[in-house]
């Protein structure tokens, strides 16, 4: 086990958070009106009384970046975390699918598998997940049948009372970040340089952000609403279910 350089977190933050801003802006490059408008339920908007296109421009493409901001920045915290353990106790990531990564330690092999949060999927995808660690340490035991191996779900933010899953343990915010490094203020530490030109980067963010419901607004009312200005519900229900 090594010690944890602060440095060393610095400068791979600062070398790395640009490409998390960049994913940020190309997932609304590449969106289109007719994917998120599909994948929306029209009745809750009804329900709800939306009257106008921008209501609805900025709620279906809000919840797109809310569920994709997500899903890039935990795949960008779990190259941090793949990091962070290859400095102190020489972790490396996993060729095993299911995976992330994998470290020794006390005689341990331990594989873990990292998400952003303690609620991050339903009971079927975490009996994928039980499934991929089973497989994980029958891979691991035919080259070494004595090998003692430990599965970790990994949680970046977030609390579990109840580590011990009996197939796994599941390590949230404080504990997983410790458990990795050895350091147990590391969930703060890490916190300070993940602003590095976090205003430069969100501006050009908002910009395209702007651009973007500026255009599905236009294309929302020249295709979804009346003459009268008023939201066809009855075409965009039947777009919605493939008619």
């Amino acid at each position: 086990m090594k010690k944890l350089n602060q440095k060393d977190i610095t400068q791979f933050v600062e070398e790395n958070i640009g490409k998390f801003h960049t994913k940020r802006i190309q997932s609304l490059d590449g969106l289109k009106l007719a994917q998120v408008l599909k994948r929306k339920n029209p009745y809750l908007y009804k329900a709800k009384y939306v009257l106008t296109a921008e209501q609805i421009v900025r709620g279906i493409v809000d919840a797109h970046i809310s569920s994709n901001e997500e899903t890039i920045f935990g795949d960008w915290l779990e190259g941090l975390a793949i990091f962070i353990n290859h400095k102190v106790y020489g972790g490396r990531k996993s060729g095993i699918t299911g995976i992330d990564f994998e470290f020794d330690k006390s005689r341990v092999r331990y594989i873990i598998t990292v998400k952003s949060g303690p609620n991050w999927g339903n009971s079927s995808q975490i009996a994928k997940m039980i499934l991929d660690f089973k497989t994980a340490k029958k891979t691991l035991r035919t080259s070494n049948s004595q090998l003692v191996i430990t599965a970790i779900n990994g949680c970046c933010y977030g609390k579990d009372n109840k580590p011990d899953k009996g197939e796994y343990f599941k390590y949230c915010g404080q504990i997983f970040w410790e458990f990795i490094s050895g350091e147990a203020n590391l969930y703060i530490d890490i916190i300070e340089p993940l602003g590095h030109k976090a205003k430069e980067k969100n501006d050009d963010f908002t910009k395209s952000y702007s651009q973007m419901i500026n255009k599905f607004t236009k294309e929302f009312a020249n295709e979804y609403c009346k003459d009268d200005g008023s939201i066809d519900w009855e075409k965009i229900v039947r777009f919605n279910s493939g008619i």
